[in-house]
């Protein structure tokens, strides 16, 4: 069995999606339609910069999306690879659940753009600059994560925020409550920590705002039926129903990214091969939660025209 899986926020660069763009008229196709939906050059930002500007959190987002998509078009219409035929189930980390949505039909394209660029508005706008950051722990577990983020939460929120694999898991909160995790880090028995170069403390309960604001687009644009089952961020569960789906997606706002849970429950319902469609970032995590899955990556023309050759 075989999972689709998409990437999050931190996979943009300048650059991406400009190869594809320049072999394939499927993957102009995407950007031209997500650059309409947004009334904003997106493509152009994504090709050329500045990366200052494609790392805001509300044009990220979108790239990040357009970019798998991109892909996904290009697998499907010029190498013949549908997902819903060759795949089983879909997964995307944070916003790559989005990405997964529109890849199996419960959102169009340009839905999926403009819920983006809101949700990256609407996360960015939930706290001021400054008062809420996020820290990457290596060489942790989640127990030891929950552990140091109640001892330096002090009345503050200090939360986990992803839980990626068996040794990396993301806090996320107060700027002085996670800055007091890291100087706590080496009493827990955690190799390293480190502030993260993000906006907002995503992924936590100072997230509420932003919540809100996605529970309101999301009831005037909900997800319609989705072709493959999806394993939800904040359950690593199958969901098969629109709206128990966009339940849990205004419940991703503030809730945790469970990713090692969501890879160990697909390799319990059968999953062997994983397939990471637009970056490198979710199938390393895949493979560091179970070295024996089956881990690819498709970003370029040659990777894509490797898979297709494999598979059909």
């Amino acid at each position: 069995m075989r999972a689709f899986l998409f990437p999050g926020q931190g996979s943009q660069k300048v650059g991406m999606g400009t190869d594809l763009a320049a072999a394939s008229a499927a993957a102009r196709d995407v950007f031209g339609e997500v650059d309409e939906a947004l009334k904003q050059n997106l493509s152009a930002l994504m090709r050329g910069g500045p990366e200052d500007r494609l790392t805001l959190t509300e044009n990220a987002q979108p790239a990040i999306m357009a970019n798998a998509i991109a892909t996904l078009r290009v697998l499907e219409q010029d190498f013949g690879v549908k997902l819903a035929e060759h795949g089983h189930c879909v997964a995307g980390h944070s916003l790559g659940e989005y990405t997964a949505l529109a890849a199996i039909g419960a959102f169009t394209l340009a839905d999926t753009a403009r819920l983006l660029k809101l949700r990256g508005w609407a996360m960015q706008a939930a706290v001021p600059v400054g008062e809420g950051t996020m820290a990457v722990l290596l060489g942790a577990d989640i127990e030891q994560a929950k552990a140091l983020a109640e001892a330096a939460a002090q009345g503050e929120v200090c939360e986990v925020a992803n839980d990626n694999d068996p040794s990396q898991v993301v806090l996320s909160g107060h700027t002085g409550a996670i800055e007091r995790a890291v100087a706590l880090t080496k009493e827990h028995g955690i190799k390293r920590a480190m502030i993260l170069n993000v906006s907002a403390p995503f992924h936590s309960s100072l997230m509420a705002p932003a919540g809100v604001r996605m529970a309101e687009a999301l009831g005037e644009t909900p997800p319609g039926p989705l072709a493959l089952p999806l394993y939800a961020n904040v359950t690593a569960a199958p969901v098969t129903d629109p709206d128990e789906e966009r339940a849990l997606l205004v419940e991703q706002v503030t809730g945790r990214v469970r990713w090692r849970e969501s890879v160990l429950a697909m390799r319990a319902g059968g999953v062997e091969h994983f397939v990471e469609l637009g970056g490198k970032v979710v199938g390393p995590m895949v493979s560091r939660t179970d070295r024996d899955a089956r881990v690819t990556s498709l970003v370029t023309m040659q990777d894509l025209e490797a898979f297709a050759k494999e598979t059909l």
